[in-house]
């Protein structure tokens, strides 16, 4: 089995350095394939250009062989062609942007099938704000004030990004609706991997994560490591 990444937001900034490269690390080094989904920046007509950001920060990080597969609505994240592109990179990195429309387009689609795939080869799957929050069970939509299902890469999970700015706010309203579920609030230019021993989760950059379970919080910064609940993961 591989590992998840989960970005606060922030991507592509100096702060995500360190959890970047870690990911390239635990995914065989920086020969290996990365690949770059930009779907959640397609609405606003922002995929190109995301993309593009995206591509450069990895090279600037040392990776060989990074490029952005044009997965942008559910016709194209459904291309055989473009998913075993998928199926065959050894980091895939899920742009941020519009929640909603990233979990549609992805849901039960075959590029999602060829995530699933390479994590199960021991590949890194990786995620920024929207693209952190869809691979998790629940995700809030602020647009409706709903929890609505993600991919379910991370059972009982919700991601709340960006914490440090609105993200926090989120958090009493989503600790009532999701009583039994574990909440994580990632600042921005924040990460974390689940590299640890046995799985545990790292975190890695110059914010912080917020753990809400069980009526309490726990707060944890750089090089911090925690576990998540049985059955999370």
């Amino acid at each position: 089995m591989g590992f998840v990444l989960l970005e606060g937001g922030g991507e592509f900034k100096a702060g995500m350095a360190a959890a970047d490269e870690r990911a390239m690390a635990v995914c065989g080094g920086r020969a290996q394939p990365v690949r770059i989904i930009p779907a959640a920046a397609a609405p606003d007509n922002n995929h190109a250009a995301a993309a593009a950001n995206g591509v450069g920060w990895f090279q600037s990080l040392g990776a060989a062989d990074v490029r952005a597969v044009d997965i942008i609505d559910r016709a194209s994240a459904d291309r055989p062609d473009l998913a075993k592109e998928i199926e065959r990179a050894r980091l895939v990195f899920v742009l941020g942007g519009f929640t909603r429309y990233l979990a549609e387009t992805l849901s039960e689609s075959l590029a999602w099938q060829a995530m699933r795939s390479a994590h199960r080869a021991g590949a890194v799957i990786a995620g920024s704000s929207a693209g952190a929050m869809v691979l998790c069970e629940h995700y809030f939509d602020p647009a409706s004030g709903k929890v609505l299902p993600g991919l379910n890469l991370l059972p009982e999970v919700c991601v709340l990004p960006h914490h440090d700015t609105f993200g926090k706010n989120w958090a009493p309203r989503l600790t009532s609706l999701l009583p039994g579920a574990l909440l994580i609030g990632i600042d921005e230019e924040t990460g974390l991997l689940n590299d640890g021993a046995a799985g545990a989760w790292t975190v890695y950059g110059k914010g912080a994560v917020t753990l809400y379970f069980g009526g309490t919080e726990t707060v944890l910064h750089h090089g911090h490591f925690f576990d998540l609940p049985r059955g999370r993961g």
